[in-house]
């Protein structure tokens, strides 16, 4: 059976979603995060904004430079979320290989 969607946005709902995606990101791993984070955090959104388009290859910056605009609750909303929640899982996937390139490294040059 398929569930139906409920259409009504609520900033409650969208800050479920906001913080499920800040779980994904996890702690700053460098200054250009922390920085970020805190922009993000005391709302400067476009600041957050200006650090995701100067800093294109960072998925971290990249995903809360998004998420800004989702608190807006636009019919964008539910766009917006979906690019930044993908934007981390891309954070996600590079550090997971970085990590797991490291470990491999460590075992087979030992």
């Amino acid at each position: 059976m398929v569930q139906a969607l409920s259409t009504e946005l609520t900033l409650d709902r969208v800050n479920q979603a906001v913080n499920a995606i800040l779980d994904v990101l996890g702690t700053p791993e460098n200054d250009l995060h922390a920085e970020a984070l805190s922009a993000f955090r005391s709302g400067d959104y476009q600041t957050v904004k200006r650090l995701a388009s100067t800093n294109l290859s960072d998925y971290y910056v990249k995903s809360l430079g998004y998420l800004g605009g989702a608190l807006k609750l636009t019919p964008n909303t539910d766009t917006i979320l979906a690019e930044s929640a993908r934007a981390a899982a891309d954070f996600a996937k590079e550090k997971a290989l970085k990590q797991l390139g490291d470990a491999i490294a460590a075992a087979l040059n030992s």
